[in-house]
């Protein structure tokens, strides 16, 4: 799409946006607003461009009768580069997920407590970041470990700017390196935790058969296997063509566990469908954990040295007291850079 043709669509969103009759259709509003969001910096940088290129041009024809002009239009002529470079960058194909809230999956592996402990120190960092970034995070569905940690743990993540745009990336094996508190030796131990990222989908993006749904309801369990409700109120939902089971236990009704695990189950096969239409869509979730195995690792976590390693762009930071905190801006910054260099790359 060219420039014309973005300014176009820009032109027609705002319009739409200001038609109080749009608004009575939330999803509809939200969709457009967040494609007038992305479109924004494009447009702002096109017109800021545009305006210094016209002062140029004007300074340099009164140069001759004025010196003023002709020291502005150096220092206009100064700003066009940094102006272009921008422009280029905003304008390389973006994810079309981008704008998309997430649906993350942080599931325990090998080292069993010490596994499931960290997958809670993973959570806690996510939810950190969340909040610091102005996103909004809800757990839809956890099974705890009996020292409380996680076995396996399900969050969706929303925010204005796009949850998949900033955490895309963070989809794949996750290593610590510590004494476990599980260690009374005091020796370093290895383990690992494995992360899924999917686009969170919307009912009318994914169609499901309700005939192609078999739907179990069981007892939800605490830590060690005991009941925390009496009533069947857990649910457990397997699509039979692809054979994707989810199972949600977090809420107290069963429709709402339902509700929850189709959320869930709508986010993998809308992930399923990309990765078949999509080679590009599958490159680019090629780090994902298919099993949670050490030597799949995307990122070590070491706390006797306090580092953070990323070892996809070679990141790494001696500050992961504040990364776990939720401080991660560093280290996704990196992998974006990284990103869209690619993309110019491409496209150059």
């Amino acid at each position: 799409m060219n420039l014309d043709e973005l300014m176009n669509e820009y032109a027609d969103l705002e319009s739409k946006l200001a038609d109080p009759a749009v608004h009575a259709d939330q999803v509809k509003a939200r969709t457009y607003g967040k494609r007038y969001a992305a479109l924004t910096p494009i447009i702002s940088t096109y017109r800021e461009l545009e305006s210094v290129r016209n002062d140029l041009s004007a300074a340099r024809e009164l140069s001759s009768e004025d010196a003023t002009f002709a020291e502005e239009a150096v220092e206009l002529e100064k700003r066009i580069p940094a102006l272009e470079e921008r422009l280029t960058h905003l304008l390389v194909p973006r994810d079309p997920n981008d704008d998309k809230d997430i649906i993350m999956e942080i599931k325990a592996g090998e080292g069993g407590e010490e596994s499931a402990l960290f997958a809670g120190d993973l959570l806690r960092m996510y939810l950190r970041y969340a909040e610091r970034v102005g996103f909004k995070a809800e757990i839809i569905d956890a099974q705890h470990s009996d020292l409380g940690g996680y076995k396996d743990v399900t969050v969706g993540i929303k925010g204005k700017e796009g949850a998949w745009a900033r955490l895309k990336f963070e989809g794949g094996v996750h290593r610590v390196q510590r004494v476990p508190a599980t260690e009374s030796q005091g020796r370093i131990h290895t383990s690992a935790a494995g992360v899924l990222v999917y686009p969170e989908a919307e009912e009318v993006d994914v169609q499901i058969d309700p005939n192609d749904l078999r739907i179990d309801v069981f007892r939800s369990s605490g830590p060690g296997g005991q009941s925390v409700n009496t009533t069947d109120s857990a649910v457990r939902i397997t699509h039979v063509p692809t054979g994707v089971v989810v199972s949600c236990q977090n809420e107290k009704s069963q429709l709402q566990n339902k509700e929850s695990a189709m959320r869930i189950l709508r986010a993998r096969l809308q992930a399923i469908e990309e990765e078949k239409a999509n080679a590009a869509a599958m490159a680019e979730r090629k780090s994902q954990v298919r099993t949670v195995d050490r030597s799949e690792r995307v990122r070590t976590y070491n706390y006797p040295e306090n580092r953070i390693s990323d070892h996809r762009v070679g990141f790494k930071a001696y500050n992961l007291d504040q990364v776990l905190d939720g401080d991660l801006d560093a280290v996704i910054q990196a992998l974006l850079d990284a990103e869209t260099a690619e993309k110019l790359a491409a496209h150059s």
